[in-house]
């Protein structure tokens, strides 16, 4: 574990003064770390605390939380406990388990640097999780800078002090200083991709070639300085900024290598708010845009991006609208909805259907229901049973898809039962049962 100090000293991972932040699984890569720093703190004159999530995708998730906060407890750290719905954000944004629980974990540690509470995070991860992470890359098409891995200092708040660190040297540390941890059975799905690499591809690389995790970080560091040296043959005004969601490229540009244009591209795409599905091809065909392509020929991109062709430039609009976000309790009274009306509920005993009302059995409502702004991947019941995409059951309805950004539902997870002023799912109708419903009504 004596790389640990080598790596903050090299690379100036810890200031004099900063509160830094373990990420704390309760696993033993974090537990080791947040135990490592806690013996050096003093040495490097920082003040250190921990930060635990509860992701709620395990029986044992909150039990182990409160493993953390104990064990803080024992060694006088401050600690920081949060609990999230992963299964739920997963459905609610349309994303794998995997995508939503690092979203919601690195929306929380982002929230503790901006309110100002630390400084820094530390993350606990080694040189097998850089092995596994540049193998990751690789396969899904990545280039050098993809190849290049994590870095032990990215984004101006996150620091890998254990990076130089390998596994075996971590559980050493573990037994020889008896550091209490738990065991996360998701670690052994190999349904998730990393733990596909992890309990699959690696062992029987590791098992051909023995020294391949040292190999892979080496690779890993050759590709970090190439990608260096090539970033800083971009001229850093090339682009011009004309809007938050457009740029422009002089097509003189192109004439540079590939290497330098490609990185310009993604460049000009993280600049208009674009940071993910951009493939290899798509910068192919803006180069070929910017040498071959007429005065305004343009091509469709993910994401809802167009590139133009504007006499010496390339331009890049991100025309995707800002989906409506928010979502409100259900309870008896009224709520604006802006471009939409006021959607009035109160409850009653009257069964009684009138014009340009819709009307649900109250018992047959979820407790959790709330307000909100449709989503991907919701759904409704139709009136005689089985269900279909909500995106279907307004095309049916017939409204506009100017309209349907500003279209609240009530809606339990991805399950819609009411569309004011326009409809209601077959599980909340009434019946010869019902005895009190909700009202609902569009003013």
């Amino acid at each position: 574990m004596e790389n640990i100090e080598k790596l903050i000293t090299q690379d100036k991972l810890i200031k004099s003064g900063e509160r830094i932040a373990v990420a704390v699984s309760g696993g033993e890569d974090s537990m080791a770390l947040l135990t490592y720093l806690n013996n050096i703190k003093d040495k490097y004159d920082f003040e250190l605390v921990a930060v635990t999530v509860d992701h709620c995708l395990r029986d044992a998730s909150a039990s182990d939380a409160f493993f953390v906060v104990n064990y803080c407890r024992e060694l006088g750290i401050r600690a920081y406990k949060f609990k999230v719905d992963v299964k739920k954000l997963a459905i609610e944004n349309n994303q794998s388990l995997e995508t939503a629980a690092r979203e919601a974990r690195y929306g929380i540690f982002k929230s503790l640097i901006k309110k100002d509470i630390v400084d820094k995070i530390a993350l606990a991860h080694h040189m097998e999780d850089q092995a596994e992470t540049v193998l990751l890359h690789i396969l899904r098409g990545s280039g050098v800078g993809g190849a290049k891995g994590m870095q032990t200092f990215s984004e101006g708040i996150y620091i890998r002090p254990m990076l130089q660190t390998t596994k075996n040297e971590i559980r050493k540390y573990i037994n020889y200083y008896d550091i209490p941890y738990v065991e996360d059975e998701t670690n052994k799905d190999s349904e998730f991709s990393r733990n596909y690499i992890r309990n699959k591809i690696m062992p029987l690389i590791n098992a051909k070639w023995p020294n391949a995790v040292t190999a892979i970080n080496n690779f890993a560091s050759a590709c970090k300085e190439d990608d260096d040296y090539i970033k800083s043959q971009i001229i850093d005004n090339a682009i011009f900024m004309e809007s938050k969601k457009v740029v422009k490229i002089p097509t003189t540009y192109f004439i540079n290598s590939p290497a330098i244009t490609s990185r310009m591209i993604f460049k000009a795409f993280k600049m208009i708010g674009v940071e993910k599905d951009i493939e290899r091809k798509h910068i192919d065909l803006i180069r070929a845009l910017a040498l071959n392509g007429q005065n305004g020929n343009k091509i469709k991109l993910p994401m809802d991006v167009t590139a133009l062709k504007e006499y010496d430039f390339v331009t890049l609009s991100n025309e995707q609208k800002e989906k409506k976000v928010g979502s409100w309790s259900f309870k008896c009274g009224s709520i604006d909805f802006p471009n939409f009306g006021k959607v009035v509920v109160k409850k009653s005993r009257d069964l009684t259907i009138n014009e340009n009302e819709l009307i649900i059995d109250s018992k047959k409502l979820p407790e959790d229901v709330e307000w909100r702004y449709r989503r991907e991947g919701d759904i409704i019941t139709k009136f005689g049973g089985g269900t279909q995409k909500l995106k279907t059951y307004l095309s049916q309805k017939k409204i506009p898809l100017r309209q349907r950004e500003d279209l609240p539902v009530l809606a339990s997870l991805n399950e819609v039962y009411v569309v004011p002023g326009y409809g209601i799912s077959d599980k909340v109708k009434l019946d010869e049962n019902s005895k009190v419903a909700y009202i609902i009504k569009v003013n």
